[in-house]
């Protein structure tokens, strides 16, 4: 009875269904084999179903009964409970990733096959290989440390993957720090001024573009909070996201030009992303990158006047006119360092849609 048992590649099965194949194929009954393993009939039956774990007893016996070897059917069983986790994990990570609207964004076709729709678009041939690559990029990122893929996380790395993706037809020249730092200053900042995206997106993603940085615009899936997040995708190439997640012209170019400090300031090895949920932010960073934006938008030699406006609209206007830039960000800025409430002289900024910037950026031929 030592017969060499063959090899089954289907790992997914109980080793009950090894078995069953086994004593199939040589007709041997389920009533003989009980007899021949020394077990009553339910521990057989349950044996056969996957209910009862193969233990050392039972491989013992197995190897005399039906052959191979004892470490076979230790094996199988180890193998069988390992694989049982893996489709565990994969069926919560699937559910977990915000396909639905991923779909609805045209991320994704909405194949049969969601598992291979889902890899496709991770640009990955397996689950452990999308494991290995995201845990690698979320250990780069100063908003979480976290080794399990929960939702908010699997909803930012979406986004996150949908902006590379877009970056890719990108034509951008080589990251140049001292132009990008001229081209804020002397060309985006006027862009400030413009009422709609359907105005400014096209030269602000083309002047980005002069400079090395792929300005890429994408809508947050559910779960995501994120509303601006860098990259450098190469040494020669960065990745600067935005969400446009409040829809407010202050908000909008606040966060542009944050992201933008990070580019300028900081290293170039992490991914940094802007979120409601941040939970371990490296603060000296992010306090660098606020004032750099603060600056941008509104020299310090400017900025004390904040708070002699007061609710005169002639001085948010003329004090915009001298900044170069949106009432809305005069009044953003008033709100931010707590000026005026947040609520207060709101119908200064300007207000998007998201109708209006996708009209914009169909107009940009990537």
């Amino acid at each position: 009875m030592n017969k060499t048992l063959p090899f089954s590649p289907n790992w997914a099965t109980p080793p009950g269904s090894t078995i069953k194949d086994v004593l199939s194929e040589r007709e041997v009954s389920i009533n003989d084999f009980a007899q021949r393993m020394n077990e009553d009939l339910q521990t057989i039956n349950l044996l056969l179903k996957g209910q009862l774990s193969i233990d050392e007893n039972l491989a013992d016996k197995l190897e005399v009964v039906l052959g191979s070897t004892k470490s076979f059917w230790l094996s199988r069983e180890q193998q069988y409970k390992k694989n049982l986790e893996n489709i565990d994990e994969i069926s919560t990570w699937l559910k977990q990733i915000p396909y639905k609207d991923m779909l609805k964004f045209g991320w994704v076709e909405n194949k049969n096959n969601i598992y291979k729709s889902c890899l496709d678009f991770f640009s990955v041939d397996n689950f452990q290989e999308f494991k290995i690559k995201y845990d690698f990029l979320l250990n780069t990122v100063a908003f979480r440390k976290s080794n399990a893929f929960i939702s908010e996380n699997l909803s930012i790395i979406s986004w996150i993957r949908r902006a590379e993706i877009l970056a890719e037809n990108y034509k951008c020249k080589k990251w140049n720090k001292d132009l990008f730092i001229e081209t804020l200053e002397d060309k985006i900042k006027p862009l400030t001024r413009k009422k709609s995206p359907k105005q400014f997106l096209p030269d602000l993603i083309r002047y980005c573009e002069d400079c090395g940085v792929a300005v890429v615009i994408v809508p947050t899936p559910q779960k995501c909070t994120a509303s601006g997040a860098t990259k450098f995708i190469n040494e020669d190439k960065a990745l600067l996201i935005l969400s446009f997640r409040y829809l407010s012209d202050d908000q909008f170019w606040f966060t542009f030009f944050h992201e933008a400090g990070h580019l300028i300031l900081h290293s170039h090895k992490s991914l940094r992303i802007e979120s409601e949920n941040n939970l371990e932010l490296i603060a000296d960073e992010e306090i660098e990158a606020n004032l750099f934006a603060a600056e941008m938008l509104l020299h310090l030699n400017l900025r004390k006047e904040l708070y002699s406006l007061k609710s005169d609209k002639r001085k948010i206007l003329e004090l915009a006119i001298r900044a170069g830039v949106s009432p809305g960000i005069i009044v953003g800025q008033m709100q931010h360092s707590k000026i005026i409430s947040p609520s207060y002289l709101n119908g200064y900024k300007k207000r998007y849609t998201w109708e209006e910037i996708n009209e914009a950026l169909n107009h940009i031929n990537h």
